[in-house]
């Protein structure tokens, strides 16, 4: 496993690659990546020759009603280059956030997200992204290698055995293969 002093995008290209190498040793082929803009998708395309990339990103509407936050532009270049792109809810807050922003109180889903930011914000990304890739039917349900991060770029990897929102608690955390020490 491989610590990183601190969080943020400058770990993402040694993320990704420690993350194909794990992939490759283990003859796991489906990774499921975080990406806002499109940036670390592309620099994952580049890395992970011969993987399937699924590319989850945020919601329409996530920051303002009605918006998507990747350009469009941006999702038809992945999908072009055989990614697949899945912009879904939160699995880890979703409409709890709404409720608790409105009524306050304790959520289960949100106390699921904040027990894994316990490891990292990108453990709780990495998490997430896997429920939702699965959820939209991206995923065969064999080990996969989920990349997530701190605000930008990816600081985080970890082996998992994938499970729908519904299904969550069969979700096995298998390996760290890195995170940042410090967040």
């Amino acid at each position: 496993m491989q610590y990183f002093d601190k969080p943020g995008k400058e770990n993402t290209r040694q993320t990704l690659e420690l993350a194909f190498e794990r992939a490759k040793e283990l003859g796991i082929d489906q990774t499921v990546v975080a990406s806002t803009n499109g940036d670390t998708a592309l620099l994952a395309h580049e890395i992970f020759q011969g993987l399937k990339i699924i590319v989850v990103t945020y919601h329409c509407g996530f920051r303002e009603p009605f918006v998507t936050v990747m350009d469009s532009r941006v999702r038809h270049e992945l999908e072009a280059k055989g990614m697949q792109v899945v912009a879904a809810t939160h699995a880890l807050s979703g409409v709890e956030r709404a409720v608790a922003k409105k009524h306050g109180g304790i959520y289960p889903a949100l106390l699921i997200a904040d027990t894994l930011r316990l490891f990292g914000q990108g453990t709780k990304v990495a998490v997430e992204i896997s429920i939702m890739a699965a959820d939209a039917g991206t995923l065969t349900g064999d080990d996969i290698v989920a990349i997530g991060g701190t605000a930008r770029g990816a600081d985080t990897a970890l082996v998992l055995k994938p499970a729908n929102q519904s299904d969550l608690f069969s979700m096995r955390i298998r390996e760290v293969i890195c995170k940042p020490r410090k967040f």
